[in-house]
């Protein structure tokens, strides 16, 4: 299977998700944390620092719980719009919801 590679707007997404995530981990020790949320300490670093910008829902949801954050929380956090140069705010297209 082909990966198709990210957008610049799913980079972004996934190093807003990373700088909140770490932010929210504050002073606690990432091996704790990681293993908390029953996820490797390589995983957390990764998503941490945005080199896994697409994570799987089930990590997030495990990380955002043993960090104390809503699911709401991070959502907003890592879709708000995106800003361009000259401060202009860039299109956000959601993704289609899926259908049976």
């Amino acid at each position: 299977m082909v990966r198709t590679p990210l957008t610049p707007a799913e980079v972004a997404r996934g190093q807003r998700l990373g700088a909140l995530l770490r932010r929210a981990r504050g002073e606690r020790s990432m091996l704790a944390t990681a293993l908390a949320a029953r996820i490797s300490p390589e995983t957390l670093r990764k998503i941490e620092t945005g080199r896994v910008a697409t994570p799987a829902f089930s990590t997030i949801a495990a990380i955002a719980d043993v960090l104390g954050l809503s699911l709401d929380a991070v959502w907003a956090e890592v879709s708000r719009p995106e800003r361009v140069p000259g401060g202009r705010v860039a299109a956000y297209n959601a993704p289609e919801p899926l259908t049976s």
